[in-house]
């Protein structure tokens, strides 16, 4: 009795064994760069020569806005530019420690969602971010149902304390959904 499970025991420890090798060397893990940049948690799979990354990772390094549900997943990059002035200059670059009264400019097409809020930040060269502007669906001055616009943000004054980029920050809320996701980024360089 004792050899006979002895044996059933071995026989399953072989077969669970095997079936973890074959599954091993049917999915390999894959390294998905993004401008020839990998940062870490980026990471796919192949499986049955085909490659699978993560939405998030094409949401986050695409600048793409990305919604999923149980049978889908929809991807939606809008055109977006942005344009930084301060009075009638406009500027990509600032002398460090300087405080500049600016607005930016933002010119979107081509976006087949619609959103319910979007927002602009600024982020120093620590990565702490500051809140510019945020605008909702119902506000006066927000282009509900707009696949096209032009939007002038407010006015603020920033201090560019540190060398080294700025980055900018435009973001957007698909509606119904609860989080903001990254359509566009900009950088400005102090000096």
């Amino acid at each position: 009795m004792k050899v006979r499970k002895l044996i059933v025991l071995v026989a399953a420890f072989t077969l669970l064994c095997g079936s973890v090798a074959y599954a091993d060397s049917v999915t390999q893990k894959l390294r998905v760069l993004v401008n020839k940049k990998w940062e870490e948690g980026s990471d796919g799979v192949i499986v049955d020569n085909k490659s699978y990354i993560s939405s998030q990772v094409v949401s986050d390094k695409l600048q793409a806005i990305v919604i999923s549900d149980d049978k889908k997943i929809s991807v939606f990059k809008p055109n977006v530019h942005m344009l930084t002035n301060s009075g009638n200059d406009i500027f990509a670059e600032v002398k460090k420690g300087k405080s500049i009264k600016f607005n930016t400019f933002i010119q979107v097409d081509s976006l087949k969602v619609d959103i319910s809020a979007l927002k602009l930040t600024i982020a120093d060269t620590y990565g702490e971010e500051t809140m510019i502007e945020q605008r909702k669906s119902g506000d006066s001055d927000f282009p509900d149902g707009k696949s096209d616009f032009w939007i002038t943000m407010k006015d603020i004054s920033y201090t560019f304390d540190q060398a080294g980029p700025y980055t900018l920050r435009l973001l957007m809320k698909p509606a119904g959904e609860s989080s903001f996701q990254v359509v566009s980024e900009k950088t400005i360089v102090s000096r």
